[in-house]
């Protein structure tokens, strides 16, 4: 596969599919498909017919045919007769808003750099990547305008994102600089969005296209627990298994906007990006504005391959190379266990505990630090608390370290708390307004990461402990969203350029630390799936899926999660009942057999656990340990939808890549009284292949497994001395093949 260019225009041809657009007649660029794979051809006369339409302006006098608002287009401006939302807007120095990107040239670059001080995607292991830039400018402004495609072609993966230079000689400002646009021709078409709240991410919500706009977003400075960036396009009959979707996500993690616009004539137009909503950038003489990265990528054959190549790409191009084939350990963290209420005795008790259990990694949460005995103070005061911890870190660490253990730590380095010694030293370095009203969430406020000061406290503060202690792990949490926007470091014409640069300064700190110290793993968190985005994982591989920890609604979030996101970037715990989320007591089984696809952990105090509790944890420990690769990185298929029909049932399947070995799941919510016969429909097997299926006599072919199913018998048959509820169950099960 390759990109072909000839008579301006230009075929991104992937293993499976072909992006096609070309120069127009007016010298701006102009979309013509995006699909399933094509034969490369020099002319394509049936994508490229024009037709008068009534009422509507035309480019000029001798062409009324060409109507920039009829025409697919490859990324818009606003008003030159396209009354479409644009991709970019530029205000000049004299006010207008009028811009006119004409074509110049384009080159063609093997394989994919990161980006300068951005999350990117890259190709560090030939794996036949290809970039095209198309180089267009404004010849009234004299702004340059890079649009670069990025194939992966084994993945089905296009990356595209926008570089804007200033060769003038006056600043312009930047009002939207969005990453990425497609132009679809026609509007039958489902979307699919993973929306939801604090304790309740990334449910799947399917709704069909209609007139008009519909959008998702977040104006927080973080990407949201409400919604995520990633999104699907899916004809109405697509299913997991069958049929055609375009997914789409960004390599970003502050305000983002993915819009989707049916027009008069049911074109869909797809805008993502940074959201224009609180953005501005003054674009000085000389200097350069780059887009995060957008992500896009088409499947015929159904959801389920849609997010499997999607992950494929993420797994090899994106996901820090240190870490993302290398098995994730087994980590018990604190802090449901404790909160705020240890010493060292205790958590020495609990190390020892989760050693004997088998778990690898002892994770110190909240409260170790400055006077931190409750959410009202101290963060910013990244000195361990002498009170808890009164011969050091380094002696817990060494200690824990000792046991065969990791050990890491919990940070919040992005937040500061009014009684702390950092506040009293730079109040300064606080978000907030001039003149405005401070508003609190969790009791706590923000660092102004726009300011290199603050980067640079932070880093040398999170650097000497990492030293000091052997760090082999971060928990990186951010509990609350930004108010009063405003940062002192900036000009008054630069205010509307802060969301982004905060964001920048997150980069930045995750840059230096995951630089200079590549051996420690970082885990993103943001009170669970606040800031669960490829912006994070770039830098921290895996991510706190939720504060949910309830098994039920975990099958739920990791269920919608998976649309967009592979299981292994998935933080995934089993915690005490009843749940502190929700109250609900449900079977340590279930509660791991839903952790179990992802990267385990336990969150509970295992030294008040009984003996038969600790014996299930040793064997779950276990048994994770023998297929941890299969769980982490093996082909994840999802099966029964508990976001459809009665909502009582979820299941999944993963399948190794020689497709000789899977672990699938089953979880109904509710038992049912006399049920009807089930059959659990797996995916991704040999079709002639045996398999032993734990707990059935005989082996059976990979076609029967797959079209007929395996017997999934009914919970209680009687009811007669039962003491447990037959609610909230699992049933796991364990495929290896067999040759004859």
């Amino acid at each position: 596969m390759a990109i072909y260019t000839q008579q301006d225009q230009f075929h991104l041809q992937m293993d499976h599919s072909s992006y096609l657009f070309h120069v127009m007649a007016n010298g701006e660029l102009g979309q013509l498909y995006y699909g399933p794979l094509i034969h490369n051809q020099a002319q394509y006369p049936e994508l490229t017919h024009r037709e008068v339409h009534g009422a509507m302006p035309a480019w000029k006098l001798n062409t009324p045919d060409f109507q920039p608002e009829a025409l697919k287009q490859e990324y818009a401006s606003f008003g030159k007769g396209d009354f479409r939302d644009p991709a970019y807007q530029i205000t000049a120095v004299n006010g207008s808003r009028i811009s006119d990107l004409q074509y110049q040239s384009y080159r063609i670059e093997e394989g994919k750099k990161r980006l300068a001080n951005l999350p990117a995607t890259f190709d560090d292991t030939q794996d036949d990547a290809q970039t095209l830039i198309v180089t267009l400018k404004d010849a009234v402004t004299q702004v340059v305008v890079e649009l670069n495609y990025t194939i992966f072609p084994h993945q089905d993966v296009l990356v595209r994102s926008a570089t804007f230079t200033n060769r003038g000689d006056q600043t312009v400002t930047l009002n939207r600089a969005l990453s990425g646009q497609l132009d679809l021709p026609d509007a039958d078409y489902d979307f699919l969005q993973f929306s939801g709240s604090w304790a309740r991410e990334r449910h799947a919500i399917r709704t069909p296209l209609r007139r008009g706009i519909q959008s998702i977003g977040s104006l927080r400075s973080a990407s949201s627990h409400q919604e995520n960036p990633g999104f699907i396009l899916a004809r109405p009959q697509t299913t997991d298994d069958h049929g055609g979707a375009y997914g789409f996500n960004l390599v970003y993690s502050g305000n983002f906007l993915d819009q989707i616009e049916v027009d008069q004539f049911d074109t869909t137009r797809v805008l993502l990006g940074i959201n224009p909503t609180e953005f501005g950038w003054q674009l000085t003489a000389g200097t350069q504005f780059q887009t995060p990265e957008a992500i896009l990528s088409y499947s015929d054959t159904g959801l389920n391959q849609l997010s499997q190549q999607l992950g494929d790409c993420y797994q090899h191009h994106l996901v820090n190379p240190q870490y993302a084939q290398k098995p994730r350990p087994i980590l018990i963290n604190n802090w449901e266990g404790t909160y705020f209420d240890f010493n060292e005795t205790k958590l020495m008790a609990m190390a020892r505990q989760a050693k004997d259990l088998g778990i690898e990694l002892f994770v110190l949460d909240d409260g170790w630090f400055g006077k931190r005995n409750d959410d009202t103070t101290s963060l910013g005061d990244w000195d361990v608390n002498p009170q808890k911890l009164p011969q050091g870190m380094a002696h817990l660490a060494q200690q824990i370290h000792d046991l065969g253990m990791q050990f890491g730590l919990w940070y919040e380095p992005e937040m500061i708390s009014l009684a702390s010694q950092l506040y009293h030293d730079h109040p300064d370095w606080v978000i907030k307004t001039p003149q405005r009203q401070m508003t609190p969430g969790r009791n706590q406020f923000v660092l102004d990461m726009t300011n290199p000061d603050v980067v640079d406290f932070l880093y040398t503060k999170m650097s000497t402990m990492i030293d000091e202690a052997h760090l082999d792990y971060i928990k990186w949490d951010m509990n609350r969203n930004i108010t009063e926007a405003y940062s002192q470091t900036l000009s008054a014409d630069q205010q509307l350029e802060f969301s982004h640069r905060y964001i920048l300064g997150v980069y930045q700190l995750y840059a230096r630390l995951t630089h200079d110290f590549p051996q420690v793993l970082f885990e993103s968190c943001a009170s669970g799936g606040g800031r669960f985005d490829l912006g994070m994982m770039y830098y921290a591989p895996q991510a706190w899926t939720s504060d949910d920890t309830d098994a039920i609604e975990r099958l739920r979030i990791q269920f919608g999660t998976s649309y967009a996101y592979p299981q292994a970037m998935m933080g995934a715990h089993v915690s005490a009942v009843p749940n502190d989320q929700t109250g609900r007591i449900t079977p340590i089984e279930t509660r791991a057999a839903v952790a179990y696809f992802g990267d385990l952990g336990y969150e509970l105090d295992v030294t008040r656990c009984s003996a038969a509790e600790k014996a299930q944890i040793k064997r779950q420990v276990a048994f994770y340990k023998q297929h941890r690769d299969l769980f982490q990185q093996g082909t994840f298929y999802r099966i029964d939808n508990p976001f459809t029909g009665d909502r009582n049932v979820g299941s999944w399947v993963v399948v190794s890549a020689d497709k000789r070995h899977a672990i699938a799941a089953r979880y109904q919510i509710l038992n049912q009284p006399n049920p009807r016969y089930s059959q659990l429909k797996l995916r991704g097997l040999l079709p002639s292949q045996r398999y032993v299926v734990s707990g059935r006599q005989q082996p059976l072919y990979g076609d029967e497994l797959m079209h007929a199913g395996v017997f999934i018998p009914s919970l209680i048959q009687n009811t007669m001395g039962v003491e447990e509820s037959a609610d909230f169950s699992a049933q796991v099960l364990v495929l290896d093949a067999v040759d004859d």
